[in-house]
């Protein structure tokens, strides 16, 4: 059977495919034909796409982009490189659905920072990747535009909150993505779709527009990758100072080149593992993970047990205040309305009924112990260059489940607490990638964190980088979902 003709494009990287189209071997036309072919032959099993544009539209683009370049002039790296905004954030003439019905159709008039500064490296916008319902969740499905599947079993959970766009990389139905993480949706995806996804530093990449710049800060956009080097370079791309969001960081252009590899001989990697028992986790997940540090022993890292230093439940506890307070910020608006509440999916509602009970003085104490918990951060680091920690809890569960009721035989006491794993890096407002870990036998994939120092997102990229280079055998496993 001869391979589709869209697969020698797609199988490019972004990086190698805006080198293809600047030397002129590529053409934009070429790459958006190809790219819109493999979407309309994949993308309506996985429905990792939606509020796709018409084609011609897309391809009068992609036109106007090879003429630009035929007179020498470029946009940037991402010039006429195919792109799909998470369906949390604007893009002017585009549904901003945030995957509720009460959303359907409302249609942003101008574009969110983030996606005007990737628009002014020269993407061309063809849609929306799908999303969890108000992004909550970690498991992207939704009245709107119904479930994104796991591209490695179609009968598995995408994960979430950016599975449409996690699961859209690894089908190569985009060259490279952009999404959000909140509780771990840059990562959770990632890991469950064999591609990297990187949650930046807190304020490395400034959100706009949005309610509440002081507070909000748990939660971030970033990038997502088929490579290091491609995670880096839209990073780049996202990150920098804006007046609009004064807590952001004005320092990023450096990181573009963060994707390139380093020696990380005698790079020192605390291991927290489950948390001496605290975290469940299904069979074989730690294995998976310990493949992976052998893999960073190999390199010359110094892989060693590490101890939190804290109750994790006393981080847990103020983690919770904090969600709950943050997130009904999001849903009080749409409980103005009579009638809204009906269309709001319980899990919401649980949060912001929660969030009713917390006091002022309860949300300062949660604030004290998050302030301990990010001086213990920094005393790990005192003996540790990076902390590593499992991606998620479980292997992608079944799709038309809401969320994982028990873990390893313990109950799970809130929706979200089966991702209780990610909120170690969110809560200190460190910078942390997942990495492909591997696969179980059931040919499913696992991720692993790595977490860095405060705003070292450099020295994150760099050590991906050496680690994705060998671990070429898991990269090169491909989804299995055909057309």
């Amino acid at each position: 059977m001869n391979a589709p003709a869209d697969e020698p494009i797609t199988a490019l990287d972004a990086s190698a495919l805006s080198d293809a189209i600047h030397a002129r071997h590529l053409s934009c036309r070429e790459v958006m034909q190809a790219y819109l072919a493999r979407i309309e032959r994949l993308n309506p099993q996985a429905n990792a796409l939606v509020s796709l544009r018409p084609h011609d539209a897309l391809l009068a683009e992609a036109d106007a982009c090879d003429a630009e370049l035929a007179q020498g002039h470029s946009r940037g790296w991402l010039h006429g490189v195919p792109q799909a905004i998470k369906d949390l954030a604007n893009a002017a003439g585009l549904p901003t659905t945030l995957g509720s019905p009460l959303m359907r159709h409302f249609v942003a008039r101008e574009d969110g920072l983030m996606v005007a500064r990737m628009k002014q490296a020269g993407c061309i916008v063809i849609g929306k990747s799908n999303t969890p319902e108000f992004g909550l969740g970690s498991h992207t499905f939704n009245e709107v535009f119904g479930t994104t599947v796991n591209a490695y079993d179609p009968g598995k959970s995408a994960g979430g909150s950016s599975g449409g766009a996690a699961v859209a990389l690894a089908l190569r139905l985009l060259p490279v993505a952009d999404g959000s993480d909140f509780m771990g949706s840059l990562r959770n995806p990632a890991a469950w779709a064999n591609v990297f996804g990187f949650r930046p530093s807190q304020g490395r990449v400034p959100m706009w527009p949005v309610q509440d710049v002081w507070i909000s800060q748990l939660g971030t956009e970033g990038p997502m990758g088929r490579s290091v080097r491609d995670v880096a370079r839209l990073l780049a791309t996202q990150a920098g100072w804006s007046p609009n969001t004064p807590l952001s960081i004005a320092d990023g252009a450096h990181l573009e080149g963060a994707g390139a590899t380093f020696d990380p001989k005698n790079a020192r990697i605390g291991w927290l593992a489950d948390l001496d028992g605290h975290l469940p986790m299904e069979p074989g997940i730690l294995d998976s993970c310990a493949r992976a540090l052998e893999r960073l022993q190999g390199l010359g890292c110094a892989v060693e047990p590490a101890a939190l230093g804290m109750p994790p439940e006393r981080v847990w506890d103020a983690w919770l205040v904090w969600r709950r307070v943050l997130v009904a910020s999001r849903i009080a608006p749409f409980l103005l309305k009579d009638g809204n509440r009906a269309h709001i999916k319980p899990e919401a509602l649980w949060e912001h009924e929660q969030a009713q009970h917390c006091s002022a003085a309860q949300f300062m104490a949660a604030s004290v112990t998050r302030t301990q918990f990010h001086q213990q951060m920094l005393r790990l680091f005192e003996h540790h260059d990076f902390l590593a920690l499992p991606t998620t809890q479980v292997w992608p569960f079944d799709a038309s489940e809401r969320w994982p009721r028990q873990i390893a035989g313990r109950a799970m006491d809130t929706y979200h607490r089966w991702m209780e794993v990610v909120i170690y890096a969110t809560f200190a407002g460190l910078p942390c990638i997942s990495v492909p870990a591997g696969f179980n036998a059931a040919g499913l994939p696992m991720g692993l964190q790595l977490i860095g120092r405060p705003q070292d997102d450099a020295g994150v990229l760099r050590l991906a980088a050496a680690y994705e280079a060998v671990i070429g055998d898991w990269l090169a496993v491909e989804p299995p979902i055909e057309g």
